[in-house]
C-alpha cells in the first residue's frame, strides 16, 4: 500500500468539476478523484483546519466516532470497481479491536484531514489511476477552483449540481442517487460532474 497525502483541490476546466489530488510520497504520482462542489468545500474545510461556529457533517462524524470510543486509524482506497473508486474506514474501538465501514473517497478524506488519520492506496489502484504530477498547472487549477467558489452563492452551486446531474459518467449518481466514487471510460473524455462520487483520469 501507498500513502497518500491530499495536494489540494483543482478545477476540471473541461466539465468544471472539482478534483481532489491524492499523491503519493516520492511527489511524482498523483491521483485525481472527481468530486462534486459540496464535497470539495467539505475537504477544503478540513485542509484549512476551519471551525465553523457550527459543526459541519463530517465535524460530527469526528464528533461521533470521539463519543463512541472509536479512533479512525486510516482511510484505504482499494479498488476501482465499474469506474467507481472504493474505501473503507479501519476503526479501532477502546479495546483495540478493529472493524472496517465502507466509505465513499470523498467523506473518507474529509474525516480523515478532521481527525488526523492516514490515507492509503493500493499500489494497484495508483498505478491505474495515477499521472504525472504538474506542480505548476495544479497551482493554477487549485486558484481557478477558489476563484469559482469566491464567486459562486450556495443557490447557483445547487442550480449548478442539478444541471450537472444529467451529464454523470456512468457508475454515478443521478440527481437524487447515490453511488460510490467513480472515474471517467477514458482519459479523452473528461468526466461530468458527480454528485456523490469521485472520478478518476484512467
Amino acid at each position: 500500500m501507498v500513502e497518500m497525502h491530499v495536494a489540494g483541490i483543482a478545477l476540471d476546466a473541461a466539465s468544471r468539476s472539482p478534483i481532489v489530488l491524492l499523491r503519493d510520497p516520492s511527489g511524482r504520482r498523483q491521483v485525481p478523484i472527481w468530486i462534486d462542489q459540496a464535497q470539495a468545500q467539505n475537504i477544503l474545510a478540513g485542509i484549512n483546519r476551519e471551525r465553523p461556529p457550527r459543526p459541519l457533517t463530517h465535524d460530527l462524524m469526528a464528533q461521533l466516532l470521539n463519543l463512541a470510543g472509536l479512533r479512525l486509524e486510516r482511510v484505504i482506497v482499494h479498488a476501482i470497481e465499474d469506474n467507481t473508486f472504493r474505501a473503507v474506514l479501519k476503526l479501532v474501538n477502546a479495546a483495540g479491536e478493529s472493524s472496517d465501514l465502507d466509505a465513499r473517497p470523498s467523506d473518507a478524506i474529509a474525516l480523515a484531514l478532521r481527525t488526523g488519520s492516514s490515507i492509503w492506496m493500493l499500489e494497484e489502484v495508483v498505478a491505474d489511476a495515477s499521472i504525472p504530477v504538474d506542480a505548476e498547472a495544479d497551482a493554477e487549477d487549485q486558484e481557478d477552483f477558489r476563484r469559482f467558489l469566491d464567486r459562486t452563492s450556495p443557490a447557483e452551486l445547487i442550480r449548478h449540481l442539478h444541471r450537472a446531474a444529467p451529464e454523470a459518467s456512468p457508475g454515478e449518481p443521478d440527481a437524487e442517487g447515490e453511488a460510490g466514487d467513480s472515474q471517467p471510460e477514458s482519459s479523452d473524455e473528461p468526466p461530468g460532474s458527480p454528485d456523490d462520487e469521485d472520478t478518476s483520469t484512467n
